[in-house]
């Protein structure tokens, strides 16, 4: 089998992108990490994934405390006006962060011998994220393997042209447990249903005619 680095956050993009890689017959090494990002709730929902899918995984903790983020930084507060506005970077910003998580991802592959990182970015993240665009990770893949020893590594961002409600809707065929994701900001016990995430990850289901398993009442084992 060919092996693959999944980057997995533990929300609805990694996890439904873990499932199209592992259909695809990569064996899977998960990277997950922990960043003191305020919504920590999904750092349980990326290894419930991946002991789900009995995938080894390593969590890093990285010190990003200087990051003007509402993620990283409880003084700043988490936007709860739902605007989705092309090409405006939000304050759930955090700096760098995918260049990062690539880079340690590229170097985890390299010494693993995998020759696929996979991503979950896509086209609602790059209309405010800009090291979640097409042309950032071409550009990254290119770098990286200019200054490595394995020159063939790969980014594949098999969602980098799908909206959520795509997403989602591949997610249900490839049996994804979106009940062991998590996408709210806040990281509370339940979901806020006032950030961003909440408003793209609800309509999206409400779209599909679904109710987010999140916010149903029905148990899940």
């Amino acid at each position: 089998m060919k092996n693959g680095i999944i980057l997995l956050s533990g929300g609805i993009d990694s996890a439904v992108t873990f499932y199209i890689a592992k259909n695809s017959g990569f064996n899977l090494t998960a990277l997950i990490f922990n960043y003191s990002q305020r919504h920590k709730k999904e750092l349980k929902s990326a290894k419930n994934i991946a002991r789900l899918n009995n995938t080894p995984c390593y969590i890093e903790k990285i010190n990003l405390s200087w990051v003007n983020s509402s993620l990283t930084n409880k003084k700043i507060k988490v936007p709860t006006s739902f605007k989705k506005k092309r090409n405006t970077i939000p304050l759930t910003y955090v700096s760098a962060r995918n260049i990062i998580f690539l880079s340690y991802a590229f170097s985890l592959a390299e010494n693993i011998g995998a020759e696929a990182v996979f991503i979950g970015a896509h086209t609602e993240d790059y209309s405010g994220y800009p090291d979640c665009t097409p042309g950032f990770l071409n550009q990254f893949q290119k770098a990286a393997n200019t200054g490595m020893k394995n020159k063939k590594i790969k980014i594949i961002a098999p969602l980098i042209k799908k909206t959520k409600k795509e997403i989602i809707k591949k997610g249900l065929r490839l049996h994804v447990p979106f009940h062991h994701t998590w996408s709210c900001y806040q990281g509370e016990k339940d979901p806020c249903l006032e950030c961003d995430s909440c408003h793209f990850r609800m309509n999206a289901f409400a779209e599909l005619g679904l109710t987010d398993p999140l916010l149903g009442n029905t148990k899940h084992e």
